[in-house]
């Protein structure tokens, strides 16, 4: 599960008032340029030989239990490992896995998956229904403390078993033949895309009684999907090779694929432009027209399943109402929306963050198929109308150039970070006369000051998605969970996500979604400011990289050219 990149620093180091100007943005927009600047190095090597498909992959990961993997690191290598009964293209569109097919009930609560015929593990034995089923009240087990066992809180059983208060036995998974298998879920859910997850992967449970934690070393690990591992050099590399027990191993063109530990997002830039490396993880922060020049049709910029937001803490004042009558409830979302309204998110993405990110106006970001995101009412107005409307609910909140507001916006210490609140604290300032103090803490600080609403008031927040589901990005704000960083608290708004999982169908339940993002949107608690891009280089011998939402890119899609 991808999350907000961090970097450390002292902790609670805080930045001065920002003065009144108008040009704090253009010279801002300056210093990003330089400080992004970065030794040229040369364009990859068009004749780099190569035996086998070499990856960046990030850090270390963290284990290759697919049960308990929770970051990309990992995800990327188990996704060559295991295949779920679900499972994606290379655009990232679901189909068939181990099932073959798969029906839904009318009411949305009951799932039947038919597993193709044949299925086998990487060592040749048979793989049925009953072992899938068994893998997941494995995964479920108080034990095994899955992750990602949250989002699965549609299956009937999951929570409590997970808890405890369950035994596996009762999860809503089973296997009436040795061919299918069958979910009960208490709402309805996008199920299909659900498993897609690691969670979801059928682990060999012989291994893991005999070995433990050590299942999941090579000559070990038993995998069912497109490859089984070969070798793990801990802080280097891990190699993975072709599994010829795969049920489409005549469709799987690379014989190897090395994943790289690359930490250093500059060094792993270096590697690739070495011709080391044929795909990079990610990119540094660099002006994007000098990597466009550098690296040409390799750079690959797409849109990304992510969302970039400042919160508003509506559980302190100023955006919680200072009285309980209209007027005092009118003030304070003024002043939420006028903040909302103040920045510039075209300058913002295309000055500050710079490398194809899009202007948000919404917290679902676009491309899962069948919801249309919702909107600010005011996205399609022009900057300066923007302005000159958000200057009139600064002032119908009660605050002028003699009586300014004095906010302090926090984040977590990074560079990008701290540009972005820079210039948002500028446009604040230049447009309504905002005093902004920014608060910069190292992350854990950060996450636990932003989780008790004690002391923030405007901070970063944000989300990536785990599966393409608009209830991912929305549900933390329907309670008062440890997620739910604004203190959001509103009836409407839950009814609407409510009514979205007793839909029957997957449009109503889109519907009854938009409508919770649009009442949320409406209620300025959030401030929507750009939606991600996902960023690598590929070599031009890489064929079969296609750009997804939620940048996964199995190597089975992969081959390289001579």
């Amino acid at each position: 599960m991808r999350r907000l990149a961090y970097n450390r620093k002292t902790p609670g180091s805080v930045e001065p008032v920002l003065p009144r100007t108008t040009s704090v943005l253009q010279r801002y927009g300056s210093a990003l340029l330089l400080a992004l600047a970065m030794p040229a190095v040369p364009a990859q090597p068009a004749h780099a030989a190569a035996a086998q498909l070499e990856r960046g992959n990030g850090p270390e990961p963290s284990t290759l239990d697919a049960h308990r993997c929770q970051e990309v690191a990992c995800g990327n290598v188990l996704r060559d490992l295991y295949e779920g009964l679900v499972t994606e293209d290379a655009q990232g569109r679901l189909m068939p896995g181990l099932a073959e097919r798969w029906t839904v009930s009318a009411d949305g609560r009951t799932w039947t998956f038919a597993l193709r015929p044949g299925l086998r593990w990487s060592n040749g034995e048979a793989l049925d229904a009953a072992q899938v089923v068994a893998s997941f009240r494995r995964a479920f087990a108080p034990a095994t403390a899955a992750p990602f066992g949250e989002l699965f809180d549609a299956l009937d059983g999951a929570q409590a078993v997970q808890a405890g208060d369950l035994p596996p036995e009762r999860l809503g998974v089973s296997a009436p033949d040795p061919r299918t298998v069958m979910f009960r879920l208490t709402r309805s859910a996008s199920l299909p895309a659900l498993l897609t997850l690691p969670i979801a992967f059928p682990v060999y449970l012989p291994a893991v009684q005999n070995y433990g934690p050590q299942h999941t070393q090579p000559g070990r690990l038993v995998s069912n999907g497109a490859y089984r591992l070969a070798a793990w050099t801990p802080q280097a590399n891990l190699v993975v090779e072709k599994n010829p027990n795969f049920h489409d191993a005549a469709g799987v063109a690379l014989a190897r694929v090395r994943f790289h530990v690359t930490e250093d997002a500059a060094a792993e830039l270096q590697r690739f432009a070495a011709g080391d490396l044929h795909i990079t993880e990610v990119v540094p922060p660099q002006p994007l027209a000098a990597l466009r020049e550098r690296f040409g049709e390799q750079l690959r910029l797409s849109p990304y399943l992510g969302a970039f937001w400042f919160g508003l803490n509506t559980t302190q004042p100023p955006f919680r109402p200072a009285c309980a009558s209209a007027r005092c409830r009118e003030q304070a979302l003024a002043l939420r929306r006028a903040l909302t309204m103040a920045i510039d998110r075209d300058k913002l993405t295309r000055y500050v963050t710079g490398l194809g990110e899009t202007p948000a106006y919404g917290i679902v970001p676009p491309g899962i198929a069948g919801y249309a995101p919702a909107a600010m009412p005011w996205a399609s107005w022009p900057q300066a109308q923007r302005e000159a409307h958000a200057r009139a609910l600064y002032r119908h909140a009660g605050y002028s150039d003699e009586h300014p507001l004095v906010l302090e916006l926090r984040y977590n210490t990074s560079t990008p970070h701290r540009r972005l609140a820079l210039a948002v604290a500028a446009m604040w300032k230049q447009t309504l006369g905002v005093q902004v103090r920014l608060r910069n803490e190292e992350w854990k600080v950060f996450v636990q000051n932003r989780k008790q609403r004690a002391i923030t008031q405007a901070f970063r927040g944000g989300w990536i998605g785990d599966l393409p589901d608009a209830r991912n990005f929305l549900a933390a704000f329907a309670n008062d969970g440890p997620l739910n960083w604004m203190g959001y608290d509103d009836a409407g708004y839950r009814e609407r996500l409510a009514r979205a999982d007793a839909a029957a169908t997957q449009a109503a339940r889109n519907a009854w979604l938009r409508a919770a993002e649009q009442r949320l949107l409406n209620d300025n608690s959030a401030i929507p400011l750009y939606f991600y891009t996902s960023k690598h280089l590929v070599s031009r011998r890489v064929r079969g990289f296609e750009p997804n939402a939620l940048d996964r890119h199995a190597s089975r899609w992969l081959s390289l050219t001579p």
